[in-house]
C-alpha cells in the first residue's frame, strides 16, 4: 500500500486510491434502489503495517495520540483542524442508579460537551480540516440539526461557508444554532431523507463538497476518534460492551472502526460488544439487518436524530454487525423520555432522546440481567437536551409564581 489510506467499498470490496474516488464506488452506486440505503459506501483503511512498526507496543498508543492519531486520519497535520475543543469529552463513573448499586462498572461518555453539544462535531471537525487542507471553502449537508448545527459551528471556526439543508419539521433550537453560526439555512418540506437527496442535487449541481453521513467516508473517521478515547479514558483497555444510539449507522460504524483500528494494530485482544439502540418507531437498521431483503419503514420517532427511513449507513453497520456479534435493542419512546429524565435526576446530565435511547437500551439490558458483573459497560450520550426542549415538556411542571414566602408549598 504505498499511499497514506485506500478506500475499500463496504459491498464488492473493491480498492480505490484516495485520488479515484471522493464519495460513494462507482460500481456500486450504480446499483443502488431509490427504496433501499445507498450502496458503496467507502471504508477508509491504513497501512496498519506500516503503522505498527513505527513505535514498541507499549509505546505506539502515545505516540499516536501525541499528534492528534493523524497517521490514522485521512489530513497531515492536526493544524487543520478548528481551533475549538472537539473530543475529549468527559468519562464518568458511576456505581448506582435511583440508590441502587450496580454490579458492573458503568461509564457514562458525555459527548453533549463538545462545541455544538452533540457527538457530531466529531465528523464536521474532520470534514473540515481536510477540506481546510486541500483548499475547499464550501462544505454541504443534510441534517435533522445536529450533523447541520455541528458543521455550522465548526465551519464559523474555520472561515469556511456551510450550506445546510434540513426537513422543516426539526427542532427550532438546533435550526437557531444553524442560523446563528452564519450558515445557510435551507428547510425543506419533507424528511429528512428528502432533505438528504436535494443536497446531493446540489452538490452535483454546484461542485459543492459534500459532509453527509456516510456517502462522505471521512464522517466515520471522524467519529471513530471516540473509541479511541474511551480506550485511553479506560487505561489503556477496553470496554466490555458500548450502548450506541442508532439512526444512519454512522456513529455505531465509527465506534466499530476505532476499535478495529486498535485490534489491527495489536493496541486490544477482541472487539468490545457493541449494542445498536433503536426506538421502535424508528428500526429501519436493526429490523433489517438479519433479513435478506431490506424493507423501509417511515420513522415516527421523539427521537429527531435518530428518525431515518433509510439509514444512509446501512451496509456498513450490516457487515461490522455481522464481523463482530454486535447486538441490538429495541426501545419505546416512553422508555426513551424516562432514561432521559432518569439521567438528569441522577447524574445531572440532560440528554436529548436520540442520546438517552442509549441509556434505555442499558436500562432494558440490566432489567434482563444481560449485563454481568464486573464488566466495563459504557453509554455513548451523543447529544444535549437542550437542543430540543419541545420534547420534555410533559415531563416537567413548573410551579406557578409566588409572591411572599406564605406561598412556599414545600
Amino acid at each position: 500500500m504505498q499511499e497514506k489510506f485506500i478506500f475499500q467499498c463496504v459491498n464488492c470490496g473493491t480498492e480505490y486510491n484516495p485520488d479515484e474516488v471522493t464519495y460513494l464506488c462507482p460500481k456500486c452506486e450504480i446499483e443502488s434502489k431509490s427504496n433501499e440505503p445507498p450502496k458503496g459506501v467507502l471504508k477508509t483503511v491504513y497501512n496498519y503495517i506500516k503503522i505498527k512498526s513505527s513505535a514498541r507496543k507499549d509505546k505506539l498508543f502515545d505516540k499516536l495520540k501525541k499528534n492528534e492519531f493523524v497517521d490514522l486520519l485521512p489530513i497531515s497535520s492536526p493544524k487543520y483542524f478548528s481551533m475549538l475543543k472537539v473530543g475529549k469529552t468527559p468519562l464518568y463513573s458511576v456505581n448506582k442508579i435511583d440508590g441502587k448499586h450496580l454490579s458492573f462498572r458503568l461509564f457514562l461518555k458525555d459527548d453533549s460537551q463538545n462545541p455544538t453539544y452533540s457527538f457530531k462535531d466529531r465528523a464536521s471537525n474532520l470534514v473540515s480540516a481536510y477540506a481546510k487542507e486541500n483548499n475547499i471553502n464550501t462544505i454541504v449537508a443534510a441534517s435533522t440539526g445536529n450533523a447541520g448545527s455541528s458543521l455550522a459551528g465548526i465551519c464559523a471556526a474555520q472561515d469556511q461557508k456551510a450550506i445546510i439543508f434540513v426537513p422543516k419539521a426539526a427542532p427550532k433550537a438546533k435550526l437557531t444554532q444553524i442560523c446563528m453560526y452564519g450558515a445557510k439555512l435551507i428547510p425543506v418540506d419533507g424528511t429528512y431523507d428528502d432533505a438528504f437527496d436535494l443536497s446531493m442535487e446540489a452538490t452535483a449541481k454546484y461542485g459543492w463538497y459534500n459532509r453527509n453521513t456516510a456517502y462522505n467516508p471521512f464522517t466515520i473517521e471522524g467519529k471513530k476518534i471516540v473509541s479511541y478515547e474511551l480506550f485511553q479514558q479506560l487505561k489503556k483497555t477496553a470496554p466490555d460492551k458500548v450502548f450506541v444510539p442508532v439512526g444512519d449507522g454512522c456513529i455505531i460504524s465509527g465506534v466499530f472502526k476505532g476499535f478495529e483500528d486498535l485490534l489491527k494494530l495489536g493496541l486490544i485482544k477482541k472487539m468490545p460488544t457493541i449494542i445498536a439502540v433503536q426506538s421502535d418507531k424508528s428500526d429501519n437498521i436493526i429490523r433489517n439487518i438479519k433479513q435478506e431483503k431490506f424493507v423501509s419503514k417511515p420513522s415516527a420517532t421523539i427521537a429527531d436524530s435518530i428518525a431515518v427511513d433509510l439509514p444512509r449507513n446501512y451496509w456498513m453497520t450490516k457487515a461490522f454487525m455481522d464481523e463482530y456479534s454486535g447486538e441490538s435493542c429495541e426501545v419505546t419512546d416512553e422508555e426513551i423520555m424516562a432514561a432521559s429524565q432518569n439521567l438528569s435526576s441522577n447524574f445531572g446530565i440532560f440528554s436529548e432522546p436520540a442520546a438517552a435511547a442509549a441509556f434505555a437500551g442499558l436500562w432494558k439490558y440490566q432489567e434482563a440481567k444481560l449485563l454481568n458483573p464486573g464488566e466495563k459497560v459504557v453509554v455513548l450520550l451523543t447529544g444535549s437536551g437542550l437542543k430540543d426542549l419541545a420534547s420534555v415538556q410533559d415531563l416537567i411542571d413548573i410551579p406557578a409564581a409566588i409572591k411572599s414566602l406564605d406561598e412556599l408549598n414545600i
